[in-house]
Parts: structure tokens; sequence; C-alpha cells
């Protein structure tokens, strides 16, 4: 008798523990070519089960996510995921350094947990031009039930993805950049995939709709490939609440620059006349400037917009000083039931400098950009594994850039740029850009977060 008891307590404990662990979302993709006509061309893009943008994923606090991609293209193909922060795993990145790409025919399970995280974010093909064919989707992280948000939950939760687009496929821009030659600039600005006009010139569907009074979330993202963009709904003031996973002291603004990589969630109260309102993405930095518009409805409404579009904010200044309003919350709860600002991140010790300095060179007759005068090239087995396999001096060299730039022009050199930071160091990273529009770098799979700006005397913009 106390031996089946004890059998039969075995099995309550092995129920139990199973169900400790935190849930699995599992998903499969089928990455196909479709016809897609963003700016009203046709044109080859990328789709994800049929759809453009790609599924929005849907996950909360914890949860581990297995998603199984099936690649019918005619390429090799990978995923990164934008702001994940893969906790002491690299392998599920989906980069050419970390991940061997998925062959033509083939698949590959995805398996990362989102851990310890909040936020908006999204996903995107890493592998060639394959970005501005599609690809691309949202990816929302909510906070557990028994985490306090600074927020009262809206009455929906909208994902926009808004980004500068080329009319030219993928392999037509590759082949631009493969010959030594600059794509140029982008041919329109899309807003979920679709640029606010059909091919008769009237406005489409809505893309959203609210209940007047209501609050609503959105997420904003620039999937884009090169330009930044200005957002912003007509008639209604935005309460920033979110940036890249960290909850922000809630400021109203009329608009917002969002660059290339970044998401900020939003929250906008439903407080003006029943009617039609454009949602507004245009590009900033550039001589021309680009438009897109997508329609925001009153429940039950048959007004139309104003065809009278607010205006986009100029010059860099406004940009700069926008940024310097953002605030993190640090009385926040974060993931985990502990304010965000309890790592005292204003008394952080510092235990490297590394500075790069951005420059652009003609080698072998293209032209290379390059940081402390390195041009990064790939090799043809991923760096990860070759570090796994104990080869990786056979392959490359670490640390060939150095923490300051070299002193004078001198000529760039091609090949893998590896550098080497200690486990659990707080590094501070400062890009130099001499450029005349704005450069955009992504730490993939850690967080990190913007400290300063500033204009250099020197140069444009640094």
């Amino acid at each position: 008798m106390a031996h089946a008891m004890f059998i039969a307590l075995c099995l309550v404990l092995g129920l139990s523990g199973a169900r400790a662990e935190d849930p699995y979302l599992f998903f499969t993709w089928n990455v196909t070519y479709g016809t897609i006509a963003p700016l009203g061309v046709p044109q080859q893009g990328i789709l994800i089960n049929g759809q453009f943008p790609g599924p929005n994923i849907n996950s909360t606090t914890n949860n581990n996510i297995v998603i199984n991609v099936f690649n019918n293209l005619d390429q090799p193909f990978l995923l990164s995921w934008n702001g994940i922060q893969q906790r002491k795993n690299s392998w599920q990145d989906g980069l050419a350094g970390t991940n061997c790409p998925i062959q033509p025919g083939k698949n590959f399970t995805y398996h990362f947990q989102v851990k310890d995280q909040i936020g908006s974010f999204f996903y995107f093909p890493s592998l060639g031009m394959h970005k501005a064919a599609g690809g691309f989707g949202g990816l929302r992280i909510n906070s557990r039930l028994l985490i306090p948000v600074p927020f009262d939950p809206p009455a929906d939760d909208y994902t926009v993805l808004i980004g500068d687009w080329y009319a030219k496929d993928h392999k037509a821009l590759a082949g631009i950049l493969d010959a030594g030659r600059s794509i140029g600039l982008p041919d329109g600005v899309i807003i979920n995939g679709k640029t606010g006009k059909d091919r008769t010139g009237k406005d489409g569907k809505p893309l959203f709709v609210m209940e007047a009074g209501k609050v609503y979330r959105y997420r904003i993202c620039n999937t884009g490939i090169r330009a930044s963009l200005n957002f912003r709904i007509q008639g209604h003031s935005m309460e920033l609440v979110e940036i890249d996973g960290s909850h922000t002291m809630q400021n109203l603004y009329d608009s917002l620059d969002v660059h290339v990589g970044q998401c900020y969630s939003v929250l906008v109260t439903a407080n003006q006349a029943p009617g039609d309102y454009y949602l507004v993405a245009s590009t900033r930095f550039m001589k021309k400037e680009l438009t897109a518009t997508g329609i925001v409805r009153y429940a039950g409404s048959k007004v139309p917009p104003s065809a009278v579009l607010p205006k986009a904010p100029t010059g860099w200044a406004w940009s700069f000083n926008q940024w310097r309003s953002f605030r993190w919350n640090l009385t926040a709860s974060a993931a985990r039931p502990n304010p965000q600002g309890s790592y005292h991140y204003g008394s952080i010790n510092i235990t490297r400098t590394i500075k790069f300095a951005g420059s652009r060179a003609v080698v072998g007759g293209k032209s290379r950009f390059a940081l402390n005068g390195v041009s990064h090239v790939d090799v043809d087995t991923p760096l990860k594994h070759l570090e796994y396999f104990g080869v990786a001096d056979k392959f490359f060299k670490y640390n060939l850039t150095g923490d300051e730039p070299r002193a004078g022009s001198g000529p760039v050199s091609l090949a893998p740029n590896v550098i080497t930071v200690e486990f659990r160091t707080f590094v501070e990273v400062i890009f130099e850009n001499p450029e005349k529009g704005p450069q955009f770098y992504h730490l993939d799979g850690y967080s990190f977060f913007p400290v300063g700006y500033f204009i250099s005397l020197l140069s444009p913009s640094h």
C-alpha cells in the first residue's frame, strides 16, 4: 500500500513539474515567392504562409517559441529576431555568423525563449537583400498577468510596420550591390505592406478600427532598409509608453521619428469626432520626402479623412531633441517583479570603451564600407560553428580593428571582423559617422541603449 502511494505521489509531482514549465508556442511557416505590388508595380516578394507582411507572433514573457521554417525559395534563407535577447545562446539568432543558412527545399526549426523580456519587436530575413522583398513581421511580448504594467489594458493592440521600399526586386538590388554600385534612394514608403492608395488612386480599406472614447496601443516598427521615418496620426496625439522592450516615461507626442530597426509603443485615445483619419509615415533627412498613408476608422463612420496631412518636422536638431526627451521609467516593473532601474544604470562601471569610425572605399572596383579600416566578409562556415569545433584560428583572426580608430585614412582590408569582449562586463561603444546620411547599427541578441548623441564640427554627423 505504501509502495502504491509512493508511485501515485511521484506521478502527481511529475505532472505538476510539467505544468510548471513555461508555455510553448508552435508555428509552421512556409516561405515562398509571390507577386506583390506595394507601390503599384508588380514585383517578386517573399511571403510567409502566403502573407506579406508575415504573421504576427503574439507571445508572453518566458514563452518558448518553436518555429519550423520551410524554405521554398531558390536561395538560402535565414530569419533573425530583432531585439530578442538570446540569453547565453546565439545558435537561434538567424544570422550568417551564427547559423547555417536554410538551403532551398529544406527546413530548420528555431527554438528560443523570450526570457525576462516584454515589448515590441519584429523578425526579418537576414541574408542578401531578402529584407527588401518582405519576409518580415511583428513580434510582441506581453507582460505576464502577475506583473503590473504602468498603464491600463488598451481596448486593442495593433502592429504597424513602416519602412522604405524599392520597386526593384531583391535579386536586382543584390546585383547592383555586387557590382559595387549604390542602390540609391528608395522608391516609396509602405505601412503594413501598402502605400495607402489602391490602383485607382483611392484610399484602401482601413488598417485599424477604433471605438470612440477608448484607448488603443499601436506598436510601430521601422522594418526598412535605409530611411528614418516620421510617424504621426492625423488629429491624434500619441502617448509613448515603451521603446524596444523598455517602459518609458509617458510623454505625449504629435509625431515620432522612428529609425531603422526601432520599435515604439504608443497609446492613442479615440477622442476626436467620429470619422476616418490618416496614419502617415514619411522619410526624414532626404531631399525628396516620400510618404505613405493608411486609414484608421472610428467604428461605424462613413466620413472620409481630411486631405490635409499633418506635416513632418524638418532638420536633424528636431530629431536629436526628441530623442533627448525619452526617459526610461525606472519605477515600472520589468518582465520580472523588480523595477527596470534596479541595476542602477547611472552608476555602471564601464570596463571597456570601443570607438568605431566608419569609412567608405573602393576595393576591387566595388564600394565597401568599413569600421576602423576593416570591411567585414563572411566565411562559408558560420563563425560560431568554427569556434565550436575549435578551428576558428584557421579561418579568421580576432580583434583586427582595435578599440580606437586608426590614424590617417589608409587602405581598407577585407576580412571577417570579429572582436572579443569579456563575459558580464559593460562595454561602451562609440560610433563615428562621417557620411552625409544616418547609419544604423544593430547589436544582435543583446540589450543595449544609446546614452548620447552629438554633432561633430569635423564631419556631418557623429
